[in-house]
């Protein structure tokens, strides 16, 4: 049986972006901005972790300068809003919690999707309840510059490619536009390839580290807020 997002138009649609934000960065806000451009969205929520199953043991700035930062970070854009949704569940941030959540507490009349970059895509057959998530929302897979584009037909296909039909299911198949995984009774992968800025955190947090500027990476006014702070120090 086919999901019901292929028989209806919603009047809304809403992307939930997750992650640490550590910190939120221009390459974060980028790639909002056009995926919200692209799917036609009303908004984008950024939704920071407070535990990030996968990032146990590393050193992850505490949440309430992490969601400081975004609230800096959205201030004045449009279809731009933040949920602390995880940071205010105990445990760790399992995406499909935030996922249920969302879905009990979402007008009917509204499609979610999921935003995530590639590399995250990758590791889903390590996440919990991975194959209710693609039960649950369709996912949009983006990347960014220097690093393998979702989809790369003329090659006979690319990492993204043989992980959806090889490790989550050999019933996905890709439409004939060449943007979109869809599967017979799950949600659809979306393959977004408009390029992002190669802008890492992990490379913000060096640079504050060994004393380089971070201009151009973050908005000014979390660059100012990570100086204040101390952050990254």
């Amino acid at each position: 049986m086919k999901k019901d997002f292929e028989n209806h138009t919603p009047k809304n649609r809403v992307g939930l972006f997750g992650g640490t934000f550590d910190p939120v960065h221009q390459g974060h806000l980028t790639a909002a901005e056009k995926v919200k451009n692209a799917f036609a969205m009303k908004a984008v929520v950024f939704i920071p972790s407070a535990v990030p199953p996968h990032k146990e043991g590393d050193r992850v700035t505490r949440a309430a300068d992490r969601l400081a930062m975004l609230q800096l970070a959205v201030t004045g854009r449009a279809g731009f809003s933040i949920s602390d949704c995880e940071i205010r569940r105990p445990g760790p941030s399992y995406t499909i919690d935030t996922i249920r959540f969302f879905k009990e507490n979402t007008p009917g009349d509204t499609r979610l999707y999921w935003i995530m970059g590639h590399d995250a895509f990758l590791e889903m057959p390590t996440w919990k309840a991975y194959r209710e998530i693609l039960a649950q929302i369709p996912l949009i897979v983006m990347h960014r510059s220097g690093i393998e584009p979702p989809s790369m037909p003329s090659s006979g296909g690319g990492r993204v490619e043989m992980f959806i039909v090889q490790e989550l299911s050999s019933n996905y198949r890709l439409l004939e536009d060449d943007s979109c995984y869809v599967h017979p009774s799950l949600y659809p992968v979306h393959l977004f390839r408009d390029p992002l800025p190669e802008i890492s955190a992990t490379q913000i947090r060096k640079n504050v580290k060994t004393g380089k500027r971070i201009r151009n990476m973050v908005p000014g006014a979390v660059e100012a807020y990570i100086l204040e702070k101390g952050l990254y120090r």
